[in-house]
């Protein structure tokens, strides 16, 4: 047998968890990215069903990097969130476990003669075997850190030699990278052929502190063994000359005569007047470290931005250059609805351009490290990192933690993670994994990291759920998920906290959610111990689809999607939709983007609650000058690099816009602006909005950006009532009011399409065996007098009877609709109690004055500004991957409906109410299971509602507030209709 399948004692090494890697070179910090021979492209490629299966037959290609999954081949995406794709207990794999085998030629180039040449792969999902014309070279395991081999001795300069990668899919590694993500196989990060000089810098270590002292520790060895004498290594820090600290070469040289085979230099400087760096302002300074020879000549070189900075746990805080910050955090996988893990550095860019415009400025690499162009991007943009090493044994978990056989995993996956991207100043954090339980693994683990890197915190969730208050586990951080903010308050008040409490998870976005995100906020910043978390998560995980044969589109489907929603004749696939019968459905798509990165309504919510200016309050002075207070939420930063502009929005329809001064404010502080308008004596409701913008290009956004939209009522409704006039209303048999305009009459309804939060949190299904999807109208009464017609009618579920009254009364240009809906005891927790009706085709604009632009629902509304907003009916609906309930506007006052010749309708309410548009009736929704089996209706489906249950997060986490839900009793609400 190749002993390259067979290292150590006959064990198959992808079920040999003590075999963490054999051949492979350490992890260091040095950057090799820049230089070399990049070897991505295509490559010769065969699927074999198992790895003891020969190679043999027809060759086909596969793009390197990328999944193979995601490429034509019989083997496609699975996903599973806790559950294993397959029944072996760890470390066992299973027998038909596809292995993908990779080969090419390359071309040594003839200059490298003499040097040192290592083969870097970037990343292959999940054991890696590999062999340089035939003969074996080495092994490694952790899908998601790059791993090199020394093939000096194995190839020559100038000559050709055949590389083969073979990708084992399952192993003993699978079952502690359980990640609720699509399981693929491949390379998934680029592969990279390079040369050093035999005397190279090993590894380099840079600590910056933000007084500004610097000390970089370096790490040097020979490819030909004992260290030649008289090297030494300098430094350059933005253009000035560093050189190497004598005291600290004194004492490694005794060291080497014990060890010729590493030698260890430090330089160490203070820089005066340092630039520090934080995620407001991240000023990087470029280091660049050189490995000299005797004579001088150089002959290695390794550069870095690097940043001056401290991070420290204090109590309760965690401090950052001694602010105690609040962090905005997402969680963050690598994706791509195309190439799967595969993401390029322009697209690590956008993602973090687009959550920094939305007032995001912390990231966990959910759940391993990421691409290392991301903590270069993070670095440079200003994101606060918790960098996640690649451990996750969910189905497993108990076991694994305490399993010694995987003692080596954890160790090496943790250690490996902290060398590579120890010199990042964004990584803050560091996390031992997740929810693996929590055992002797992790405190190994911990002991490491925590003995290597003194200058970070270490946070791991399955240490501190035991007790949020402990001092003696794996966490110097309570990081939580998805706990209630009532319980993470009454520990903050408790005086038993000990430590930080930030939420690893929280606020689950899947489908159309993210409800009470304000109210988090707003405990978390009232809260002395409470400093913010990481929502749940950044992608919807979709996956572009041919329908037609219900594959991956692959890179093909470039340009098939557009705003969220795919081009005809794709979807968006979900767990189940490659075939497999082992799924967790759309459990996958519980991003706040979609996957082509288009931002849901939810962001703007996230938007407004981290503003970085807001305003305050309204003041009062002496009752005859008004002022706006304006405060200044950031840490580190002044509002310079910010620009205003004022829009007052009356009722009447009437919008003034002007500049706005903005007041010097260094963090933390407030002052009191004049009014920027007179507000007028009459016309009823008064909205100010301050439009936030960029003043400046930044890197993340150019001059003109919008960063936030706060806003202050300033005058309340006021009310106009209708007068009724002497003309008929017209019923049908059934007491319906006949419009033109109107294809279905106004009716009750108290059920909406089932958001996910509702599927998953157990609502719909009590909704259902309420019967609230199929309600019977039966009338009971049709009376006319006063000019009026009132219409009694019982709504019949299965197990309750809504009893509803409507008085139709005419008033000039329409009618004036009055309700009453009483829900019985049993109907305790509704989806929403309102009115519900169909309009013509044709009228295909919609204009409202209340919040909006986007989406918005009561439990999720901060982020939708009231004002006077306009889009086409088409634009309304949101296309969450799974249909549901979307498309809402919360605090509606009126609205029209109007065709291109301005003919329509219009709604006045009686008071601020949740209004939805859209093409599609809720049973419509409901019945599909993605947007190609939507039929969009002619005309509307348009709902009044007197009360919206809230959205809250109960896919996973907890579910909206009690006062977000609908009770039984009596609901009264009133609308007028008009024909424009």
């Amino acid at each position: 047998m190749d002993p390259l399948l067979d290292p150590l004692l006959g064990l198959r090494p992808w079920e040999a968890p003590e075999v963490t890697s054999w051949g492979r070179l350490p992890m260091n910090a040095v950057d090799r990215r820049s230089g070399g021979l990049p070897l991505d492209g295509d490559w010769r490629f065969q699927l074999l069903p198992t790895p003891d299966a020969p190679v043999g037959g027809a060759w086909s290609t596969s793009r390197v990097p990328g999944a193979w999954t995601l490429q034509s081949t019989d083997d496609l995406p699975q996903y599973t969130n806790v559950r294993m794709p397959f029944p072996d207990f760890p470390p066992r794999s299973p027998d038909a476990n596809p292995t993908g085998v990779y080969e090419r030629e390359v071309d040594v180039p003839a200059d490298w003669a003499g040097r040192r040449i290592v083969l870097q792969v970037g990343a292959a999902e999940s054991v890696l075997l590999v062999h340089v014309d035939g003969r074996p070279v080495g092994i490694s395991k952790d899908s998601h850190l790059a791993a090199e081999f020394d093939l000096t001795g194995l190839v020559r300069a100038g000559q050709r030699a055949t590389v083969r990668l073979t990708v084992v899919k399952w192993s003993d590694a699978s079952h502690i990278e359980d990640q609720d993500q699509w399981w693929h196989g491949g390379i998934t990060r680029s592969v990279l052929l390079y040369a050093t000089d035999p005397l190279y810098l090993a590894d380099v270590t840079v600590r910056a502190a933000f007084s500004g002292e610097l000390r970089v520790d370096c790490r040097v060895r020979d490819a030909g063994g004992a260290l030649p004498e008289g090297w030494y290594v300098s430094g350059e820090l933005d253009g000035q000359l560093l050189t190497q600290d004598r005291e600290f070469d004194r004492f490694n040289a005794e060291e080497e005569r014990v060890s010729d085979f590493l030698g260890e230099a430090r330089i160490r400087t203070t820089v005066e007047d340092v630039r520090t760096w934080n995620a407001e302002t991240p000023e990087l300074y470029g280091l660049t470290v050189r490995l000299h020879r005797a004579d001088g000549t150089i002959a290695d070189t390794s550069r870095h931005r690097i940043g001056f900075r401290d991070v420290e746990v204090t109590g309760r805080d965690l401090l950052v250059n001694g602010e105690r910050v609040f962090i905005r955090g997402v969680n963050r996988h690598d994706f791509h609805p195309l190439t799967g893990r595969t993401v390029s550095y322009d697209e690590m860019r956008a993602d973090l351009v687009l959550l920094k415009r939305f007032g995001f400025n912390a990231i966990r690499t959910a759940h391993y490290p990421n691409d290392p162009a991301l903590y270069d991007l993070a670095d440079e943009l200003g994101f606060y990192v918790v960098d996640e090493a690649d451990i996750e044994s969910h189905d497993h978990a108990h076991e694994i933690a305490d399993d010694p056989r995987y003692l080596n995993a954890f160790v090496d996956r943790v250690s490996r993670m902290v060398l590579r991207d120890k010199n990042h100043p964004a990584v803050i954090i560091w996390s031992l994994g997740n929810e693996s339980d929590y055992g002797a693994n992790h405190d190994a683990a911990a002991g490491w990291l925590r003995r290597h890197d003194p200058t970070r915190p270490v946070q791991y969730e399955g240490a501190a759920k035991l007790d949020w208050a402990a001092t003696d586990d794996a966490s110097d951080l309570a990081c939580p998920m998805y706990a209630p903010i009532e319980d993470c308050v009454a520990h903050a008040l408790s005086g038993r906290q000990t430590r930080p409490l930030i939420q690893c998870e929280y606020s689950h976005a899947m489908g159309n959610s993210n409800g009470t995100l304000a109210d988090h906020w707003a405990a978390m910043e009232s809260t002395p111990g409470l400093q913010g978390g990481f929502i749940w998560e950044f992608w919807d995980h979709g996956i572009l689809q041919r329908v037609s044969d219900g594959r991956p589109a692959g890179r093909a489907g470039a340009g098939l999607y557009d705003n969220g929603v795919a081009a005809p004749g794709y979807r968006w696939a979900y767990g189940g939709d490659f075939g497999e019968a082992l799924h967790d459905g759309a459990f996958i798509a519980d991003g706040v983007v979609f996957p082509d990165r288009t931002p849901k309504p939810a962001m703007y919510e996230h938007r407004e609650i981290a503003a970085p200016l807001r305003i305050e309050c309204v003041r009062i002075e002496c009752y005859k000058h008004e002022g706006i207070v304006l405060g200044n939420h950031q840490h580190f930063r002044g509002l310079d690099w910010l620009a205003g502009e004022w829009r007052l929005d009356l009722a009447d329809g009437t919008t003034l816009t002007g500049p706005a001064q903005l007041p010097k404010l260094c963090p933390g502080e407030t002052a009191a602006v004049p009014l920027p308008f007179e507000v007028p004596r009459d016309g009823g409701e008064a909205w100010l909005t301050l439009r936030v913008t960029v003043a400046e290009d930044q890197p993340w956004a150019p001059r003109g950006t919008e960063v936030c939209l706060p806003q202050v009522r300033l005058r309340g409704p006021a009310v106009a009532p209708d007068v009724p006039v002497d003309r008929q209303i017209e019923v049908d048999g059934e007491g319906l009011l006949v419009q033109p305009l109107l294809t279905a009459a106004p009716t009750l309804s108290l059920w909406r399409a089932p958001t996910d939060n509702d599927q998953l949190g157990g609502m719909a299904e009590r909704w259902r065996n309420w019967g609230l999807d199929a309600l019977v109208r039966k009338v009971v009464s049709v009376r006319e007098g006063d000019g009026r017609v009132t219409v009694e009618a019982e709504y019949a579920g299965t197990t309750g009877v809504v009893r509803h009254r409507q008085v139709l009364t005419p008033v000039e240009g329409g009618v004036r609709v009055d309700e009453e809906a009483e829900l019985p005891a049993a109907f305790d927790d509704v989806a929403r109690v309102g009115t519900v009706f169909e309009t013509v085709d044709g009228l295909d604009l919609l204009d409202w004055f209340g919040q909006g632009l986007w989406e918005s629902y009561p439990d999720r509304s901060t982020g939708a500004p009231v004002g006077h907003h306009r889009v086409p009916v088409d634009e309304l609906f949101t296309p969450y991957l799974r249909p549901q309930e979307s498309g809402g506007r919360h605090g509606v006052r009126r609205f029209t409906l109007s065709a291109p010749d301005a003919t329509g309708l219009s709604v006045a309410l009686d008071e601020p109410r949740q209004v939805s548009v859209t093409r599609y009736r809720a049973e419509d929704l409901a019945s599909a299971g993605h947007h190609d089996e939507l039929v969009a209706r002619p005309g509307c489906v348009v709902h009044i509602d007197a009360a919206h249950r809230g959205l809250g997060t109960a896919s996973c986490g907890p579910d909206t507030s009690p006062s977000y839900l609908v009770a039984p009793g009596i609901h009264r609400w009133s609308w007028t209709l008009r024909v424009l």
